[in-house]
C-alpha cells in the first residue's frame, strides 16, 4: 500500500489530524508554496462541542460533520488521505501510516486527544465514551435501546438499572450531557413512553473533585451546579469511581449505583504515536513542545492543539487549556512560522489570547466567562448559541443546526430518536485486518528500537516489491 502522492519540487507539509488546529493550519497554507498532505482516520471534520447533542438524539451527525474533500475542493497542491499514523522516523523525515509510508519536509501532529480511563482497563471495556461522532452514535443507540428494554424487562431491578444513567466527569461535556438528558426526561419520556413513569429515570453526575467545571471560576461552577440540581440531576462531588461490575458503578467509598448506562467523560489523554520516546511525553499524554510548537529535539516536527503541551508560556505553567481556541491560534501562527522559515526569517513564539470559555447546562441555562466579565442564565445561553453556530463549517450545516435548535426550543421535542446500528461490509472488515497485521504497520511499532537501519531498509525494499 502507498499514499500515492508524487513528490514535487515544493516542500511538503504533512498534517496529522483534521481537528480545529489541523484544519486551520491547512487553510492558512493555501497559496503558500507548500505541498500540503492532510492525514486523518476519518474522512470528515467533526465539531466536538455539539457531539453531546448527537448522543441525545437531538441532532443528526451530518449536521456537525463536514467532509475534508468538500472543504478542500479545487485546492491545488493539497492531498487528503484517510489513514492512521503508526510511527515517526525523524532521521529519515518519514512517517509510517496504516496505508503506507510518507516522506515530509515538515511534520505537524494535530491528532487531538482520546478518552482517558486513568489506567483502569476494566472501566475502559465497560464504559461508554463520548469523544467523537461514532461514539456519540453508539451512546445514542444504547440510551434509546435501554428505554425500549425498560418497557419489557421482567424485573423491577433490571428496569431500574436500565433507567439509571451515570455520568462520570464534571467538566463541560459532563454537565452538558447531564443537562440535555434531564430535559429529555422531562419533555420526551412522557410523550414517547406514556406507559412508563418518567420519575423512574435518575441521572447521576459524579465528579472526583470538589466542584464542577474546574477550569472555570468558582462562581460559574456554583451556578452550573445550581442549574443542574434544579433540573433534577443527582450530583456527587469528591467521589471517585473505581470499578463497574454486575451492572453497578462502584465508588471508592464502597457506594454502588445500579445502571446499564455508564457514561465516561472524566478526562482526555493525547493521542499516542507508536514509537515516540517516553521522554517527549508530558502531562496528560501530551507531546512536549517549545514556544514555537516544535517537538523537543526535532527541527522540523511540530505539534499543535490538544495533542501538545507547551510549558514556555509563563501565564500557563502547566500547559494551555485543551480548548478549540488554543488549537486554532496555534495552527494559524504555525502556518505563518513555516512560511517565515522558508524565507529565512525568525519564527514568532506562541502566546495564547484567552477569548473566554462557556458551557451550557440546558434550555436558557449556561455559564460564560470573557476576561473579567462573567455571566450566567439566559444571556450566557444565547451567547453560547451564537458562538457555536458561527463556528460550524458549511452554510447548510449552520442552517440545519439553527432550524433544529428553533424547533426543539418551541416544541420541546428532539425528533431523531432512531436506533440504527451500522454494519461494516466484509470487504472493509477484511481490509482492516490486513492493515492491523501488516509487518511494517505493526511490528515496527511494537519494537521500534529493535530494528536496525539495515532491517528497515530491507523492509522498505520488500514493500516496494
Amino acid at each position: 500500500m502507498s499514499l500515492n502522492i508524487a513528490k514535487s519540487n515544493k516542500k511538503r507539509v504533512v498534517i496529522v489530524g483534521g481537528g480545529f488546529g489541523g484544519l486551520k493550519l491547512a487553510n492558512k497554507l493555501k497559496k503558500s508554496g507548500f505541498q500540503v498532505v492532510l492525514i486523518d482516520k476519518n474522512n470528515y471534520h467533526q465539531f466536538p462541542p455539539l457531539i453531546y447533542q448527537v448522543a441525545s438524539a437531538g441532532m443528526e451527525p451530518t449536521s456537525i460533520s463536514f467532509p475534508f474533500r468538500k472543504i478542500f475542493q479545487h485546492r491545488k497542491d493539497f492531498f487528503f488521505r484517510m489513514a492512521e499514523v503508526r510511527a515517526i522516523f525523524p532521521e529519515k523525515n518519514m512517517i509510517q501510516t496504516s496505508i503506507g509510508k510518507a516522506e515530509y519536509d515538515y511534520l505537524v501532529l494535530a491528532a487531538g486527544t482520546t478518552t482517558n480511563y486513568f489506567g483502569n482497563k476494566h472501566i475502559e471495556e465497560e464504559a461508554m465514551p463520548m469523544k467523537n461522532v461514532s461514539e456519540a452514535m453508539g451512546l445514542r443507540n444504547a440510551l434509546l435501546a435501554n428505554l425500549e428494554r425498560a418497557l419489557t424487562c421482567s424485573t423491577k431491578q433490571e428496569q431500574q438499572e436500565l433507567l439509571n444513567i451515570v455520568i462520570v466527569g464534571g467538566g463541560a461535556t459532563g454537565i452538558e450531557v447531564a443537562g440535555i438528558l434531564s430535559e429529555m426526561k422531562k419533555f420526551v419520556l412522557p410523550n414517547d413512553y406514556p406507559d412508563m413513569s418518567s420519575s423512574l429515570m435518575h441521572i447521576y453526575l459524579i465528579e472526583a473533585g470538589p466542584r464542577l467545571l474546574a477550569g472555570m471560576s468558582e462562581e460559574s461552577s456554583a451556578h452550573a451546579e445550581q442549574f443542574l440540581r434544579e433540573m433534577g440531576v443527582n450530583i456527587l462531588l469528591n467521589k471517585r469511581v473505581v470499578d463497574y461490575r454486575d451492572h453497578k458503578v462502584v465508588l471508592e467509598d464502597g457506594t454502588e449505583i445500579a445502571t446499564r448506562t455508564f457514561i465516561w467523560v472524566s478526562g482526555v489523554t493525547g493521542v499516542t504515536i507508536g514509537n515516540l520516546d517516553a521522554s517527549l511525553i508530558g502531562r496528560g499524554g501530551r507531546i512536549k513542545v517549545d514556544s514555537f510548537n516544535r517537538v523537543e529535539g526535532m527541527n522540523n516536527v511540530f505539534a499543535i492543539g490538544d495533542q501538545c503541551i507547551q510549558l514556555a508560556d509563563e501565564n500557563y505553567p502547566n500547559g494551555h487549556p485543551q480548548l478549540a481556541q488554543v488549537a486554532i491560534q496555534q495552527g494559524e501562527l504555525l502556518a505563518k512560522n513555516l512560511i517565515r522559515m522558508e524565507k529565512g526569517q525568525e519564527m514568532k513564539p506562541f502566546h495564547y489570547r484567552n477569548l473566554g470559555s462557556m458551557a451550557t447546562v440546558g434550555r436558557n441555562r449556561a455559564v460564560a466567562e470573557f476576561s473579567k466579565v462573567k455571566m450566567q442564565g439566559w444571556f450566557a445561553w444565547v451567547m453560547w448559541l451564537v458562538v457555536h453556530l458561527r463556528s460550524i463549517l458549511g452554510v447548510r450545516n449552520k442552517v440545519i443546526v439553527l432550524l433544529n435548535w428553533v424547533w426543539n426550543y418551541f416544541t420541546y421535542d428532539q425528533s431523531m430518536r432512531m436506533i440504527v446500528y451500522a454494519r461494516k461490509a466484509k470487504e472493509i472488515r477484511d481490509r482492516e485486518k490486513v492493515e492491523e497485521t501488516t509487518h511494517w504497520g505493526k511490528e515496527l511499532i511494537q519494537e521500534p528500537k529493535q530494528h536496525s537501519p539495515q532491517e528497515i531498509q530491507q523492509a522498505s525494499e520488500q514493500e516496494k516489491k
